[in-house]
């Protein structure tokens, strides 16, 4: 049996893309035959899940409130503990580029063990936490670094969209790179949409962190110019350092009249999100930095119809299908009138919902597993 070691800084943090990543790798790996293992710090959740390797949890002083708040957790580089575990595997897979990884990749070399890596993460995601702008100094040193130090150490890197490995290439990527979505889930048999609530309201859905990065604030401007915001019912879905300020600027859109209803915040499992995706006409991806945006991927295969911020470093755009669900990242005029042009023709948008929904069928998690396998199997050739 395969035996793959997937290592992280933590992969049971609530509410971080990258945790539910690979946490489902794990999951579909085990379901594939393969002996798959987690390495990382505890769950801050005592009584959750813990990894099959433990580290210790690593503290920071000054920034851990900030690390906190953004859903991440670093763990301690322990070097016997990693030791152990690199023996066990066949192939150990860095699910980021951090010092965490950069001692893992070394210590492999050592062993003759063979590594893979994902990029899930860009350097302007540890930026844009930080409060620094989108364009600063920090952004290429990391990339240098990260790419010279673990990509190029690595066999095979599993990039889940065409703008990471593009991306990698610029930066002098010398490993082979596989584009692989991380996948959805796709059931067997396709049942068909559940027809939208017929209540002339319009649900508007944005799922993820409330963070810098993911730029919500440009949706709750959007609704300034959209001349159907008094028929939109907004939901915010996740939880972040930005909750408090979202919360202050809805309850001023709802003041001025300008929403008619309370927007919603909340956290919630797969079958609440389910739901609210199946009701809404629009899901809204703002984020000016994201890898790929599996939020969007999952609620446009239960029925909303996605308008997404296009720039350089948004992999979430390759989910689109036509150009009115892309907008200039950032621009709030722009998404209040792809808003208001999908309110305004019903028909194009009840054709587009069932394209979108089918269209998921390309990212099924299955086939995207088998092509990771394939991946290992490279790598120890």
């Amino acid at each position: 049996m395969l035996k793959v070691l997937l290592l992280c800084n933590n992969a049971f943090v609530k509410g971080n893309g990258l945790s539910a990543a690979v946490r489902n790798v794990r999951q579909r790996l085990r379901e594939s035959g393969v002996d798959a293992r987690i390495m990382s710090s505890p769950n801050p959740d005592p009584e959750g899940e813990q990894p099959d390797f433990p580290l210790d949890h690593l503290y920071i002083p000054l920034f851990e409130r900030v690390i906190r708040t953004n859903g991440f957790r670093y763990a301690k580089f322990q070097v016997r503990r990693m030791k152990k575990a690199i023996a066990w595997a066949d192939v150990i897979h860095l699910e980021e580029c951090m010092e965490l990884e950069i001692i893992a990749v070394r210590l492999a070399k050592k062993m003759g063990k063979p590594c893979v890596a994902s990029f899930h993460l860009f350097p302007q995601n540890i930026a844009a936490n930080l409060g620094l702008p989108q364009h600063n100094p920090l952004n290429p040193i990391l990339m240098h670094r990260w790419v010279r130090r673990v990509v190029n150490h690595c066999s095979d890197v599993h990039c889940p969209t065409q703008m990471v490995k593009t991306y990698l290439e610029r930066y002098g990527a010398t490993a082979r790179l596989h584009v692989i979505s991380n996948g959805t889930e796709i059931p067997e048999c396709r049942e068909p949409l559940p027809p939208l609530p017929d209540n002339g309201r319009y649900s508007v859905l944005c799922v993820g962190r409330y963070a810098n990065d993911k730029a919500q604030t440009v949706l709750l401007e959007a609704l300034r110019y959209s001349r159907y915001a008094g028929k939109i019912d907004l939901h915010f879905a996740g939880k972040g350092p930005k909750e408090q300020k979202l919360r202050r600027l809805a309850a001023k859109l709802r003041a001025q009249g300008i929403l008619s209803t309370e927007a919603t915040f909340g956290f919630y499992n797969a079958q609440e999100l389910k739901r609210l995706a199946q009701e809404a006409y629009l899901y809204v991806h703002c984020a000016w930095i994201e890898v790929e945006g599996l939020s969007c991927l999952d609620a446009l295969r239960d029925g909303a119809v996605p308008v997404i911020g296009e720039n350089e470093w948004v992999g979430t755009t390759q989910f689109a299908l036509c150009p009115e669900s892309l907008y200039p990242q950032g621009d709030a005029k722009a998404l209040a009138a792809r808003i208001d042009w999908w309110i305004e023709h019903p028909e194009e948008h009840a054709r587009m919902r069932e394209r979108y929904s089918e269209s998921a069928a390309l990212y099924e998690i299955g086939a995207m597993t088998a092509r990771l396998i394939e991946m290992y199997h490279e790598a120890l050739g």
